[in-house]
């Protein structure tokens, strides 16, 4: 099998690793990385939801809720990246919405109860696939303020993890680095539980468009990198894991 211009296989992740407690400040924080890829993922808790979650009958029990936000610091490319002061961008809207609902697809609101748990990921360098490593890296964080909290039962459905593939020089390749996604001929993000329920599969044909076939093998390179990014998952939480 060719390997590819960083040495890996078709179906290989690219080195990851996971630092939890990275910063003191915040409800829970993890270091995320995936090869040069880099995104500090922190979560606040608050003790409160927007308005627009409390049901209209006032003895009805209140729905927590969990949000997230994303932003690329200024030197996590180059050239720099403009901090974004006045408004948030198109991209990053995107990023941040996917981000929210890929979470929220596992938490149980009403066990939550009455709080608000809100996501920041952080692209500290970006090397391609910032969105699929802050949702997994995300859902540390998540799991880490949920620890912290009494609860009548577990929040947390199960876990949540993202990677992306694509087609790059005609060959169907797992967690596309900067170098392979600026030139993928196909582009997928794939979003999974850790029990293997899909949450949402982003793909789009960049020049020709592809078939079932490649579909069909690039969500199964995708399910492949969940399965092996869940476990690091769980290996980096140890006998605190909150999912049994």
């Amino acid at each position: 099998m060719t390997t590819r211009h960083d040495g890996r296989d078709a179906d290989e992740l690219r080195p990851v690793t996971i630092q939890r407690g990275f910063v003191q400040t915040a409800a829970a924080s993890v270091l995320i990385q995936a090869g040069q890829t880099m995104v500090l993922c922190t979560a606040s808790v608050e003790q409160s939801v927007p308005g627009w979650r409390r049901p209209q009958d006032d003895n009805a029990p209140v729905p927590g809720w969990v949000t997230a936000e994303y932003s690329m610091l200024p030197g996590s490319t180059t050239p720099r990246k403009p901090r974004d002061r006045k408004r948030v961008d198109g991209r990053t809207t995107e990023i941040q919405r996917l981000i929210g609902r890929s979470l929220r697809a596992v938490v149980d609101f009403e066990a939550l109860g009455e709080r608000t748990i809100v996501i920041d990921c952080d692209v500290l360098q970006a090397d391609g696939g910032t969105r699929t490593l802050s949702i997994t890296g995300g859902f540390l964080a998540l799991c880490e303020a949920v620890l912290t909290l009494e609860t009548p039962r577990p929040v947390l459905k199960d876990s949540v993890a993202a990677v992306s593939a694509g087609v790059v020089e005609g060959r169907p390749v797992l967690d596309l680095d900067y170098a392979e996604d600026s030139s993928a001929d196909v582009d997928m993000n794939v979003i999974m539980t850790g029990s293997g329920r899909f949450i949402e599969v982003q793909g789009t044909a960049e020049g020709e468009p592809f078939d079932e076939a490649v579909l069909q093998e690039l969500l199964r390179l995708g399910r492949s990198g969940i399965q092996q990014l869940s476990e690091r998952q769980r290996e980096s939480f140890g006998n605190s894991w909150p999912l049994k």
